[in-house]
């Protein structure tokens, strides 16, 4: 099996909007895989279909060798937290969970362990007979969570599983993820959260207005785009600047202000270039220049290397009009 999740030319409509337009991809055997777009990209109608929730026009999706065409064959092994899990209200929270494995077929004594385990590994353990309108909204965000979790599923779909949380709640959900991963499972997670995505997944897709923009792993996809920030003891003349950008893995240097603060921008993509030796070698550079670094930031360009992928640029417009 090449891969956990296989998408092959899967294209929708809804009327005359294209959701999906040939997009392929494979999900890495137990990978934490990022699923990344502007609003209405995709993502959410692309999990659905890989959760047979829609039929695509075309196009098909394997799930563990599987075509999901045949999802009766995935019972158990598939699940999916969609954007906005819905609950009943006045049912207590195992029970509910407890159904959901009874329709796996499990006893009800055992659909009731299974249920109190996973509430348990999420932190709902005392509130197992709380209703759903008696829980936080990042209660309930475990809640679904935990649906999603249930027995020993080898694939797990989360479609925007932290939206809405305070940094908190999105860490600890991060972390049961992350959980969930090392017990051998495969987890694709929907985000519009880049950091997250960063701190959280190895490989991530790229989805703009129904296309495939790009699919790597995360260190590929960043390898081309690092940079460095700078705090200088002054500003540099333009022979100098045009010294830095001939150290070996400079890209740019740009300057950010008239204060000594400069962005340089590094390219990876070369030989055996890495981030720490680059870095080195700038401020060497500077220092022969009799320039004090008095500052220097390193950070991947995640963000706008996304931001150039979907033809976005920071402080422009990064919402296109919704699809469904």
């Amino acid at each position: 099996m090449s891969g956990a999740v296989v998408i092959r030319d899967i294209a929708k409509s809804f009327g005359t909007i294209q959701a999906l337009k040939g997009v392929s991809f494979e999900v890495p055997v137990r990978s934490i895989y990022g699923l990344l777009g502007p609003n209405g990209a995709g993502k959410t109608t692309l999990l659905s279909i890989a959760a047979h929730f829609l039929k695509p026009d075309a196009g098909s999706v394997e799930v563990l060798g599987i075509d999901v065409r045949r999802i009766s064959e995935l019972r158990s092994r598939l699940t999916i937290l969609p954007q906005d899990a819905l609950f009943q209200r006045n049912v207590p929270i195992v029970e509910q969970l407890a159904f959901f494995r009874m329709l796996d077929g499990r006893t009800r004594k055992d659909a009731e362990a299974d249920a109190r385990r996973t509430l348990e590994q999420v932190g709902l353990g005392e509130y197992i007979h709380r209703r759903v309108h008696a829980l936080s909204h990042g209660m309930i965000k475990r809640l679904g969570l935990a649906q999603a979790f249930l027995g020993e599923p080898e694939v797990i779909l989360l479609d925007e599983p932290t939206s809405g949380l305070d940094p908190a709640n999105s860490r600890q959900i991060r972390d049961l993820i992350q959980q969930m991963h090392e017990r051998r499972a495969t987890v694709v997670v929907s985000s519009h959260n880049l950091a997250e995505v960063q701190d959280l997944c190895d490989h991530i897709a790229i989805l703009d207005e129904g296309h495939l923009v790009t699919c790597a792993s995360v260190e590929e996809i960043t390898r081309s785009g690092r940079k460095v920030d700078l705090r200088l003891s002054r500003p540099l003349d333009e022979a100098e600047i045009e010294g830095l950008r001939r150290v070996a893995g400079v890209a740019t240097c740009e300057p950010r202000g008239g204060d000594g603060r400069y962005t340089v921008s590094l390219d990876l993509s070369g030989g055996d270039l890495d981030m720490d030796g680059v870095t080195a070698a700038l401020l060497r550079a500077l220092l022969d220049l009799g320039v004090t670094p008095r500052e220097v930031s390193e950070g991947s360009s995640l963000e706008d290397i996304f931001l150039k992928l979907t033809g976005r640029q920071r402080g422009g417009p990064t919402t296109p009009p919704p699809s469904p």
